[in-house]
């Protein structure tokens, strides 16, 4: 029997090119808990705490773009729908007005943004799965951590369908009480298998609070998050982003020091190369970043200077 549904639009701040902005999730597969067809965003969102499985499909142009949300109607029913368009509305981040200035007086990243002038950080709105993403990518090839992912989503997560599709959402409480032994089943290394447990028991212990961290300043969030086992600079720094919605450069990412070293005509540069790089960037720094990350993964243009 075909679960009954609910429909609801949201509009966009555009310009955003949702498919190619969300296109990286499925680039190196499908997790099950993040999902991008090509066509639909289907994922669990959290709203006045409760979970809210969604599907949305683009609609309009980049200039003006919608979300077309659908909803179970069960979960519909009981939904504060000007909160939850809201929450849809708000999957993509905006540009500060510090953008526009910053292509101003960046030719190399004007060209490229005049190539792909809509494409925008996708935000990460569960802040747990966020951690797993991140501490299951670190050092290993993203296609296989993907694949544990969705190893991770069948055996720990909750099961929600809606417009037909199964997606996962992964709990702190199951992780928390696993056993090392049991994730090292679904092929996690020993280290991985206790950095997900000890993040899951910090989230649910109030240490890993996302309002909290959010009022930090960036050192002290850096310090704050690189305590914790298991998360370090990079894993920080992604989480800052992704999640917060933070102007920073992940300068220790191995893509995005080759996107940068393509953007600017630099063989490879370190990190501490990539933050000097960059550093002009400012507020807009999210922004650049994924711009950047998203056309190394295809040719850049011939001439951007």
């Amino acid at each position: 029997m075909t679960q009954a549904t609910i429909y609801l639009t949201a509009e966009l701040p555009g310009p955003v090119d949702v498919p190619a902005s969300a296109e990286f999730l499925r680039r190196n597969g499908d997790d099950l808990l993040d999902r991008w067809d090509g066509t639909r965003l289907v994922r669990v969102l959290t709203l006045h705490g409760r979970r809210v499985p969604v599907a949305m499909r683009p609609t309009g142009p980049p200039a003006a773009p919608s979300l077309v949300a659908t909803v179970p109607a069960a979960v519909a029913a009981e939904l504060d729908q000007d909160a939850f368009r809201a929450a849809v509305a708000a999957q993509f981040a905006v540009p500060p007005p510090s953008w526009a200035v910053l292509l101003d007086a960046d030719p190399a990243l004007a060209a490229l943004s005049a190539r792909s002038p809509a494409i925008r950080p996708l935000r990460l709105t569960d802040p747990f799965y966020a951690l797993v993403r991140a501490i299951t990518a670190q050092q290993v090839n993203l296609a296989f951590a993907t694949a544990i992912r969705a190893r991770l989503a069948q055996r720990f997560g909750c099961e929600y369908r809606v417009d037909g599709e199964p997606v996962f959402a992964l709990e702190p409480e199951a992780l928390a009480g696993a056993a090392v032994s049991t994730l090292r089943g679904l092929q996690l290394s020993e280290r991985k298998a206790s950095y997900l447990i000890s993040t899951a028991e910090a989230i649910l212990d109030g240490r890993l609070n996302v309002l909290a961290l959010a009022a930090l300043t960036d050192d002290e969030y850096l310090h704050t998050m690189t305590r914790l086992r298991g998360i370090g600079r990079w894993t920080a720094e992604w989480f800052a982003v992704r999640v917060l919605g933070r102007p920073v450069v992940v300068a220790g990412d191995i893509g995005l020091r080759k996107a940068v070293g393509r953007l600017y005509g630099v063989a490879m540069p370190t990190e501490p190369e990539v933050r000097e790089l960059t550093a002009h960037w400012g507020t807009a720094a999210h922004i650049a970043q994924q711009l950047v990350l998203e056309t190394c993964a295809r040719p850049l243009p011939a001439v951007i200077a």
